[in-house]
């Protein structure tokens, strides 16, 4: 599967604009990780980015997309590694029962980065120009130590990416930072 065909895929099922968002931002994510990590596997971590949350609007109840989104990949005939369906699964293996924890650096790095793409955002809403451009790394590290702001940000997680990816988290908030920058304009910040 290309890119191209996973987009249709996730246009196909999701609906809500600002999910398609977070999914274009965590497949930017992905894909900077993989350079890092696994540079042969940036294609393979970006489609895994994604399609992550394919089942998210589908799904019954919500919290089973995780397990939902292989199974409807599979069902449209979607032909993909085992190593994405496995880390679309682990990235929700905290809400669905059906899922297993991580056991891969991809798995990990879905896991860990899902949460910072809603950090970063309202990092930029909260400027005064609203744009990810002004953002600073130093200004996302504030507001990831206000517990207040972005109340949903699954911290504790994201903290999970010196232990699971060996990155500290001021250099993988910069990862993160500058790959959403790079995609700003399809993110409409």
């Amino acid at each position: 599967m290309n890119r191209d065909k996973a987009l249709k895929l996730v246009r196909k099922f999701v609906k809500t604009e600002n999910t398609v968002k977070h999914m274009l931002a965590t497949e930017a994510i992905m894909r900077a990780l993989a350079r890092k990590l696994e540079p042969e596997k940036e294609d393979v971590w970006g489609l895994a980015g994604l399609l992550h949350d394919v089942a998210y609007e589908v799904s019954e109840p919500m919290e089973k997309h995780g397990s939902w989104g292989p199974k409807m990949l599979k069902e449209e005939g979607v032909d993909l590694p085992e190593e994405i369906y496995k880390a679309i699964r682990a990235h929700a293996y905290k809400v669905d029962d059906e899922c297993e924890a991580p056991e891969t650096l991809m798995g990990w790095s879905l896991f860990i980065c899902d949460t910072l793409t809603g950090l970063i955002v309202a990092t930029a809403l909260v400027r005064p120009d609203k744009k990810l451009s002004s953002v600073k790394v130093k200004s996302v590290m504030k507001k990831f130590k206000s517990k207040a702001f972005a109340a949903g940000t699954r911290r504790d997680e994201i903290s999970m990416c010196e232990e699971k990816l060996g990155i500290e988290l001021r250099d993988f908030v910069e990862l993160s930072l500058k790959a959403m920058q790079e995609i700003a304009s399809n993110l409409g910040l």
